[in-house]
């Protein structure tokens, strides 16, 4: 079985808040890495920090890449940083392997996939879990989609972020199971916001109870990581309100194709649209509590 000789030469296409430390960890582990950002002075504060190089275009940063890697926003991101003229497979080498860790459809999956085997190259969609915190602490959860080959090849250079990555089967199946992270999650931040505006209006320590109960069958990374945040009122960090949105929406939208009924994924995505349309977008998604009654006299114990 062939494995990417390491170090290898990488492009990270997308500096975001996820790509700019996943790109920083690859530096970090001595790959080689040329950046692309659609703000150029992102793309140069990258390289002042962490060495690398910084490319005009997306074709251009993949041009002798063996492993290019995109972090964006949505399919159409995707689409044109990938597909379009100066996209990253106009680019590419054959026997490339272009990776996907943006959140984006299985529809697009497949697609890229296609586009890629056309092109004598191998594809993964690969979307993370883990948030910011786990960006910059290169402890991300990875679940991958696509052939075991190019998996195994591109294994060890997405280790430099990756605390666990995972093939689930054929391509698509990375951003399906992504799928069932977000709502998943949605669910989990919502019982949990109802749960501690029920404690704080009974009278009870909020941060208390979370405490508590996080030593039974109601703990979860949300309650672990959020709760004190919920009940502080900050909402200033994480991941937003507007891309919770999109990715509930692809999960909707997934869920017609296959039969899924996701009535608590419909709600929740409604209360979210609500946050969204008063302003609170960029918010963090735990900013869901804000939609329920809390006693201001019992809040301020």
């Amino acid at each position: 079985m062939f494995q990417a000789t390491l170090p290898s030469k990488t492009a990270f296409i997308g500096l975001g808040t996820m790509g700019y430390p996943m790109a920083g960890h690859l530096a970090k582990a001595g790959h080689q890495v040329t950046v692309f950002n659609r703000t150029g002075a992102r793309a140069e504060a990258w390289c002042g920090e962490h060495g690398g190089e910084k490319a005009e275009t997306p074709s251009i940063a993949a041009s002798s890449a063996d492993f290019v890697f995109i972090c964006v926003g949505n399919d159409e991101n995707v689409r044109t940083v990938a597909l379009g003229a100066d996209g990253a497979l106009s680019g590419m080498i054959p026997g490339a392997v272009l990776v996907d860790h943006s959140t984006v459809s299985a529809h697009l999956a497949r697609e890229l996939a296609e586009a890629a085997q056309g092109r004598t190259m191998g594809f993964l969609d690969a979307p993370v879990s883990g948030g910011q915190v786990g960006a910059e602490d290169g402890a991300l959860t990875i679940m991958v989609g696509g052939e075991e080959a190019v998996f195994d090849r591109a294994t060890p250079v997405m280790d430099a972020y990756s605390r666990a990555t995972t093939l689930m089967g054929p391509v698509g199946s990375g951003q399906l199971t992504k799928m069932v992270n977000q709502i998943t999650a949605a669910g989990l931040i919502e019982a949990l916001a109802e749960g501690l505006a029920f404690a704080v209006n009974a009278g009870l320590d909020g941060k208390k109870v979370a405490r508590v109960i996080s030593k039974g069958a109601a703990q979860s990374w949300q309650m672990d990581n959020r709760a004190g945040n919920m009940l502080d009122d900050k909402f200033d960090f994480g991941f937003a309100v507007d891309w919770m949105c999109k990715d509930l929406n692809i999960c909707l939208e997934e869920a017609k194709q296959n039969g899924s009924d996701l009535p608590v994924t419909e709600l929740v995505n409604r209360f979210y649209t609500e946050i969204q349309k008063a302003g609170g977008g960029r918010k963090d998604t735990s900013s869901l509590i804000q939609r329920l009654p809390r006693s201001d006299a019992v809040k301020r114990r």
